[in-house]
């Protein structure tokens, strides 16, 4: 069966936190269960989704600069979704060059 509710966009405010580690989002879904919220993240952008009765509230971005996605946390209280995500260390994979 084909879903036939509306999708709206969830209102979403991004910032970095002042010591300039940690990206911050703060997503807007009233009306929302917890359990319901479908949060996606990847290094460099995110995806979330999250049906109420009347609606789904969907919303999706990049991020300004590469995160550590796998130790991001969030957590949801009156209707507002708060993740922090620590950035990556811009040399974190860098290799070594011998110099010859």
């Amino acid at each position: 069966m084909t879903n036939n509710k509306r999708r709206i966009a969830a209102d979403v405010c991004s910032y970095v936190d002042d010591e300039n580690n940690r990206l911050h989002i703060e997503i807007s879904i009233p009306g929302v269960d917890k359990n319901n919220i479908k949060l996606r993240l990847l290094d460099d952008s995110f995806s979330m989704s999250a049906p109420r009765d009347d609606f789904d509230y969907v919303t999706s971005g990049a991020f300004c600069c590469p995160v550590r996605a796998a130790d991001a946390e969030a957590k949801y209280e009156n209707g507002l979704l708060k993740v922090g995500i620590p950035f990556r260390d811009v040399m974190e994979n860098a290799v070594e060059v011998q110099i010859h």
